[in-house]
């Protein structure tokens, strides 16, 4: 029993998406990343 009768083109072509997704996806939380790294950390005033 296959589950998925569709031709393999098809196939590809929804890999293709999915791995297009997965690089938007890396890309952006990198650049996430590198600006809460490069961003200053605020002074807490009330501590201390």
């Amino acid at each position: 029993m296959n589950e998925d009768p569709a031709p393999q083109g098809r196939k590809t072509t929804r890999d293709e998406r999915l791995a297009a997704k997965l690089r938007e996806n890396l890309r952006r939380r990198k650049e996430q990343a590198r600006e809460l790294d490069e961003a200053p950390l605020p002074k807490d005033e009330s501590s201390g």
